[in-house]
């Protein structure tokens, strides 16, 4: 097959397009025919060896991937050749043939096309887990997610506001206002011009934020850390600026707010069952028209440094999704 090869964690620039073995379904596992697969800043980060973890190279990046089931392994009951799905591993989708469990794939809908369900389960699953499985995200509440134009940002903005929460966007350009307020965000601050400590006072009336979805890291979860609300819960999801804060723990203590972890992958191994309901949930909100995923631009499978070379410079609006088929 024809995929995208990551030889040694050089980064993007490092990727070639060639080909590649095959892969083969084990038990309990579908072998997919990629049409299209989305690119994420998660695989920027595993191509460059700055991710959790580093799978043995080399081998095919690519989170989330589209297509058709072309055979099922030995135990699967939820598939069948021909069945339309979307998957999501650490690794894989990036090539013309992509293997997952059972458990890590959902059938796609009539009326649902391959580019708005190859943008769904990585960024709108970070996000469901984050505001329903761990923040326990209620009505009316005020979230504040950094990085709110990226791919899991703008999940996060759309389904906060599908499920009735007050969203305030955290951004870096002023060219991302337009697109943030379209998904739902009531408020955005700009917290490269603006001051992130007197906005959110000034929004909030000087309560803070009940719920934060931190993704950028450093600066932005230092002051986040001192704008949360009484019972509040500050997500760490990710760390796209590539530092790591502490927390001076006096701070939840006088806010008794809570810290609450967002590893999504972790959970969806140790949760098969529980990954797969949110993965219904979600193919359902798409198809009923409820959540609709940014696909900035489709473009071809040999363009794939240069789409992530855009989400590496933050330069993307929602999703790139690259196109196999």
């Amino acid at each position: 097959m024809q995929a995208v090869i990551c030889e040694a964690f050089d980064g993007p620039e490092a990727l070639e397009v060639r080909e590649f073995c095959d892969p083969v379904p084990g038990p309990g596992e579908i072998l997919v025919e990629v049409h299209a697969a989305a690119v994420s800043f998660m695989d920027t980060l595993m191509v460059s060896g700055r991710y959790q973890m580093r799978p043995e190279t080399p081998f095919v990046p690519g989170t989330d991937a589209v297509g058709v089931v072309r055979e099922v392994g030995s135990g699967v009951t939820r598939f069948h050749r021909g069945d339309r799905v979307a998957c999501t591993r650490f690794t894989g989708g990036l090539g013309e043939l992509m293997v997952a469990g059972e458990w890590e794939a959902v059938r796609i809908p009539d009326g649902v096309d391959f580019e708005a369900a190859a943008s769904l389960l990585y960024a709108y699953g970070t996000a469901y887990y984050a505001l329903v499985e761990r923040a326990k995200l209620r009505r009316g509440e005020t979230v504040f997610v950094s990085g709110a134009a990226g791919g899991v940002g703008l999940a996060v903005v759309d389904l906060a506001r599908h499920f009735g929460a007050r969203v305030i966007a955290g951004i870096g350009t002023d060219d991302k206002v337009a697109l943030v307020r379209a998904y739902g965000a009531a408020e955005t601050i700009n917290y490269r011009t603006e001051s992130l400590k007197d906005r959110l006072k000034a929004i909030t009336g000087g309560d803070g934020v009940d719920v934060c979805a931190e993704i950028v890291g450093g600066e932005i979860f230092e002051l986040m850390t001192r704008l949360m609300a009484w019972e509040g819960r500050l997500m760490p999801i990710g760390f796209a600026s590539g530092k790591i804060s502490s927390v001076p723990m006096n701070l939840p203590l006088l806010k008794n707010y809570s810290i609450v972890g967002v590893f999504y992958g972790a959970w969806n191994r140790r949760d098969p069952q529980g990954t797969a309901r949110v993965f219904e949930t979600l193919m359902g909100l798409l198809a009923a028209g409820a959540i609709r995923p940014c696909v900035q631009q489709v473009m071809p499978l040999h363009q794939v440094r240069e789409a992530m070379r855009a989400i590496a410079d933050r330069s993307v609006q929602g999703r790139i999704v690259l196109k196999l088929r």
